[in-house]
């Protein structure tokens, strides 16, 4: 009898026990269906209007830290795109001095022009491709961002180097206004470097303009002088308001800086194009001057 009396209860116990175990209010059971999904993982994207201080660190979330362009920084993000295709698919960033980055760096040259309001070349400024970091790529994001720099006052002319330098304000419309990074008249310093000159003082060189260089091996376009030489001459004509004809060579000097090596890595052919006196000196600009400012000597 008394065994009979504990297992009625043991029943009794095993019997509530399980009642407390039920399912809670507004669950089914179904453990499977019951978690909050995790929040989709945000990358990381620059922003165009941005600058940076330093422009290596700035493609790290890490050590992302940008700036207003008011405050002292070296280059300006003017636009951000987003990889397609081939480019997309990679395992890894592409160089930035690679043959699979041209058409990004071409498409950074349109936007440039478009920001700057005119050429960027004819002015104190570089344009360079600065895609995700590798360790970004690997989670997934596909931008790059164009970003512009100005160069110093020397190298900017002579095409020795791509060195960003420091500057307090945005570069929207540097070349629209007219601003002092424009090249304009200039004079040649013992070193064989370009300084700007007013145009109406004595000088002997002035900037004309742009020729395009044939898609080709850095080291063999700088051997081809005579063909550079030529291009520019057509340019000088262009500005000037003169013939192209066989007397161009007699009305005009030339002298022409290539793009840094690492520009012409990157993609640019952009040649600056400089019209020279011949050794005396002038106090115009020949823009628009016809055959009377260039003479047939």
């Amino acid at each position: 009898m008394r065994r009979h009396v504990k297992a009625a209860l043991a029943a009794a116990f095993i019997t509530v026990a399980l009642a407390g175990c039920g399912t809670p209010a507004g669950t089914d059971g179904d453990l499977s269906d019951d978690w909050r999904p995790m929040a989709q993982a945000q990358q990381f994207t620059p922003k165009a209007g941005e600058c940076h201080v330093d422009p290596e660190a700035s493609g790290y979330l890490a050590t992302y830290a940008p700036v207003d362009c008011t405050k002292t920084h070296l280059v300006e993000t003017f636009h951000v795109g987003t990889f397609t295709g081939a480019l997309a698919a990679r395992s890894t960033p592409p160089p930035v001095e690679s043959a699979a980055m041209r058409a990004t760096f071409a498409d950074c040259d349109t936007r440039a022009k478009e920001f700057v309001g005119g050429e960027w070349r004819s002015a104190r400024l570089s344009v360079q491709v600065a895609p995700t970091s590798p360790a970004g790529w690997a989670g997934g994001s596909r931008w790059y961002r164009c970003d512009i720099f100005e160069l110093d006052e020397v190298d900017g002319a002579n095409g020795d180097t791509d060195r960003a330098i420091h500057r307090a304000s945005t570069l929207r419309n540097a070349v629209g206004s007219r601003s002092p990074l424009t090249y304009g008249c200039m004079n040649e310093d013992e070193w064989g470097r370009l300084l700007p000159a007013g145009c109406t003082t004595a000088h002997q060189y002035e900037f004309v303009g742009i020729w395009t260089a044939p898609d080709r091996s850095y080291e063999d376009a700088v051997r081809d002088e005579a063909a550079i030489h030529s291009a520019c001459r057509t340019v000088v004509a262009r500005y000037a308001k003169v013939p192209v004809d066989a007397n161009l060579r007699y009305r005009t000097g030339t002298t022409y800086r290539f793009p840094s090596q690492e520009l012409w890595a990157r993609g640019d052919r952009g040649v600056r194009c400089y019209f020279w006196s011949g050794g005396g000196t002038v106090k115009r600009s020949i823009a628009n001057g016809g055959p009377s400012v260039l003479p047939i000597d």
